[in-house]
Order: C-alpha cells, then sequence, then structure tokens
C-alpha cells in the first residue's frame, strides 16, 4: 500500500537512505580505524587477535569496501554477506556473554542479539539482491 503513496523516486531515495544506514556503523568503524590505524591495531591487540597490523588493515577494507558494494548496489549480495560474517564474526569475539556473569552478561548478551539480527537484516538485503538478479 505504502508504494502506491510515494513516487518511484521517493522509493529510490527511501531505499538509498535504508541501505546508508544499514551501512553506517561499518563506514564509521573503517573511516575512524582508517583515520587512527595506531588505534585499530590497540583493539584487535585488545581482542587478541594477530597479527594485529594485517588483521586492522583487513578489517578496516572489509567494512569500507563491502559497504560501497551495499551502497552502490555492484554485486550488493557479496557486500552484505561479507558484512553478516564479519559482525557474527565479530559479535562471538567482542561479546562471549556466555562466559560472563552480572550486569557484564546482560550488557553482552544484548550486544550479541543485536548484532545478529543486523547480520540478519543483512542476509535479507543479500537475499533480495540476488532474487532480483535472477529476474533479471
Amino acid at each position: 500500500m505504502a508504494h502506491l503513496l510515494l513516487s518511484r523516486p521517493a522509493l529510490r531515495a527511501v531505499h538509498a537512505l535504508a541501505l546508508l544506514a544499514l551501512c553506517a556503523a561499518y563506514l564509521q568503524g573503517g573511516l575512524t580505524k582508517a583515520l587512527d590505524f595506531d588505534a585499530a591495531i590497540a583493539e584487535m591487540r585488545h581482542f587478541g587477535l594477530q597479527p594485529a597490523a594485517p588483521m586492522a588493515l583487513a578489517v578496516i577494507l572489509l567494512e569500507l569496501v563491502a559497504s560501497v558494494l551495499v551502497i552502490a548496489g555492484w554485486q550488493r549480495w557479496l557486500g552484505a554477506l561479507s558484512l553478516a560474517l564479519f559482525t557474527l564474526a565479530a559479535s562471538v569475539v567482542a561479546n562471549p556473554f556466555w562466559a560472563m556473569a552480572g550486569e557484564a552478561r546482560f550488557m553482552a548478551t544484548n550486544a550479541f542479539f543485536e548484532h545478529v539480527g543486523l547480520a540478519g537484516g543483512l542476509v535479507l538485503v543479500a537475499w533480495h539482491d540476488l532474487l532480483r538478479s535472477r529476474d533479471d
């Protein structure tokens, strides 16, 4: 029904804004890490990821390149699935709620499942892109 209320350009704008919002955290994260590479290396070390400098570079490239793919629409499915897998892996590393207790467990559990939801949204974007490309 809503599609009847919005013009095609308006629908395209909403779609583009939704994709930008979905990728905002990755764009912000990638740019922040790129602009302060020493902090990005420290973050990798904090989470026990070695070698820290190549890992930081890989994360920066993944966050930025995959986000551009999603937003630009070229191989959107690949960018979205890459971000989904990255999000799940990062959540396991950063939010191991199963190994925590008390308030820390509560906070990490919430963060973990919020990221699972974000990954699900990215999988949905990939699924829609693959369906669209199949029908073209």
